[in-house]
Parts: structure tokens; sequence; C-alpha cells
């Protein structure tokens, strides 16, 4: 299968590109190259041919001979979202739904979007599933919500999208974030000695391991058509949800020494627990190999390796939204970020 990917520079990209490659499709990867500054480690064995160019800027002819699509290039995480809210719309809805659109124009037959759990934004009560009402709380998920809304429509005997909404990513990537949960706790634990968390650490989040949502990704390409074709599916495990002291737990158990403390302010809103029976029981094959304390080991590991400093934690690197406001104020990035021509 030739299977084109947004993103392969990113977090998530780095890490499926290379398990695509080893199961035989032919990969064409394209991503902007905002983070090619931020190369934590030597982890991958190979990478695909990368187009360097903005989505915004892809063009039918792109997808010529492409069967299948995978998109995961969009400006990520809240705090980004909320610097630029309307270049986050612009990027993440309008430039996904466009997307969309020129890959069926040019006759790609799957499309896999990665959405996020964080459409459930606050809920109450029972784990959410696929049929919960969304509730986003930011430009981010509001973004998810809508090309979800605006793709599925697409959907017909030729053109058959999946829409994956990923628990919160954790777990080690040549192109590292430290501005998620479990990677930036073991962060601080490696770099202070010392987890001193503000809020209470009460709130619910789900957690995914990156190569299971990659595994979750190869094995939606391959599915039988009516088991994917317009499907919308949780990836994580109903096991890992946790509360926020639960993750920081964990990677104090791994990181040992470390001291843990927590406050009483109740910070971030976001609470929820999200149900994975759909997927575990729908999709073959799939169920996650990853825990959160797998992962803080793996991360461990990892910082043990390359001996982590606080410079290369702190720094700009691998925090999406210290990177793009480097670019913003060298000018090398306009107001919408696309490059600035020398």
């Amino acid at each position: 299968m030739k299977v084109l990917v947004t993103g392969t520079e990113g977090y998530l990209g780095c890490l499926l590109a290379p398990e695509l490659l080893r199961d035989g499709h032919e990969v064409i990867g394209v991503d902007t190259g905002y983070y090619k500054y931020g190369w934590l480690y030597r982890g991958v064995d190979r990478t695909p041919l990368t187009l360097d160019k903005d989505l915004r800027h892809l063009t039918v002819e792109d997808f010529a001979g492409v069967d299948a699509v995978v998109h995961m290039a969009e400006l990520s995480n809240d705090p980004l979202g909320a610097l630029a809210p309307d270049v986050t719309y612009k990027v993440n809805h309008v430039g996904s739904v466009r997307l969309a659109k020129l890959a069926k124009q040019a006759g790609v037959e799957r499309f896999v979007y990665m959405s996020s759990c964080s459409v459930y934004g606050v809920a109450t009560g029972v784990d959410v599933t696929e049929a919960s009402p969304v509730n986003p709380q930011t430009p981010y998920a509001e973004c998810k919500v809508y090309v979800e809304r605006d793709v599925a429509p697409l959907a017909d005997d030729t053109f058959s999208p999946t829409f994956l909404r990923n628990a919160t990513a954790y777990g080690a990537s040549p192109r590292q974030r430290f501005d998620i949960v479990l990677n930036n706790l073991a962060g601080v634990a490696w770099t202070t000695g010392e987890i001193a968390m503000t809020s209470d650490g009460t709130p619910w989040r789900p957690l995914v391991h990156g190569l299971d949502i990659a595994k979750a990704i190869r094995l939606v390409l391959t599915a039988p058509r009516d088991i994917v074709h317009n499907q919308i599916f949780n990836v994580g495990d109903s096991e890992q949800n946790y509360q926020v002291k639960e993750i920081a737990d964990a990677v104090a158990t791994v990181f040992t020494g470390c001291t843990l403390s927590f406050g009483d302010n109740g910070g971030d809103n976001r609470s929820y627990r999200v149900s994975f029976d759909k997927i575990a029981s729908t999709l073959p094959g799939f169920s996650c190999d990853w825990n959160a304390l797998r992962g803080a080991q793996q991360l461990h590991d990892v910082f043990t390796r390359i001996q982590l400093d606080n410079e290369t934690f702190t720094g700009r690197g691998h925090t999406r939204l210290k990177q793009l406001q480097y670019l913003i104020r060298t000018g090398q990035l306009d107001a919408d970020l696309f490059w600035a021509h020398s």
C-alpha cells in the first residue's frame, strides 16, 4: 500500500513511519519542518522520503497513486491553540478538511485522521464512549470536533475515513515532546529530583503510548473496510485511565530518589475517563503493549543513555509552543505560520 503520512517529523509521525515501512508499505512523508531542531536521540532505523511542504500548500498531484492518507500534521497542544486560535482554525480545521477533499479527489481510498480524547473536555459519571456528547474546552479540541463533523459526510463507496481519538500520548520518541503530562513529569524528576505539583492531582486522564497509537493506525489501514469505514475509535486501554497523581506516582516509582508533593489548587478543570471497549472488541489485533510504569522506565533509560540536561529538557526543541514562538520572534514564520521568504 502506498501511504502518505503528514507530520512524519513530529513526535508521533517519527515513530509511525518506520513501522509502516517495516510492514512493507511505501511511505511518503509530508512535513513543514517546524520541529527539525528537536532531535533528542538516535532512535529510528529508517525514515521515509519526505516532502518539505506546508499541508495548506498540498495539491491533488501530491496524492497521485496514494492508497491511504494518515493525517497527523496539525498545530498540536492546547497552549499553542490558545496563543493563535485563528491560525489554529485555519490549519487544523480548514487545512485538514481541504486535505481530505484533495485526497478524495485524487482517488485515495482510506483516510485516517488523528483526533483526540480531548474532545470530551469535562465529563463526569460513566466512562465516555465514542457515542457520548463532546465538550471541547480549547480551540485545539474544537478543531478536532469540526474536522470529524466535516470529513464524515465525504465518506462514500470510494472514500473511507476513520477517526482515531487518541488518549494523551506519552513515551520516548527521537522527536521528543516534553509538553505532555507523563513526559514532562519524567523530565522534571530527572533534572530536578523533585516533582512539586501545584494541583491536587485528582483530574482523570487517559494515556496511550506513541507506539500503541502507531499500532492502531497500522491495523486500521489493513482492517476490512466495513469495520473501520467512517468509524470513530477511542485509542487507548480502559485500564489506563489515570488520575494525574497516579501518573506522578508512576514516574516517582521509576525515578528513585525523586520527592513527590501535591498542592491544593484544582488547576486545569478538564477531567474525563474514557472507555476503549470499542477498539478492543472491534479492531482485529488491537491491544495496548505499554502502560505508564513501563513508559516511565523507557524514558528513564533514554535519559540515562543521553544524560539529559536541564537546558535540553526546558529548551525550545521539545516544547511546541516555545519552538513556534522562537520561529515567529526571529521572523522565520509569519503571522499565519507560513515560512517567511528570505
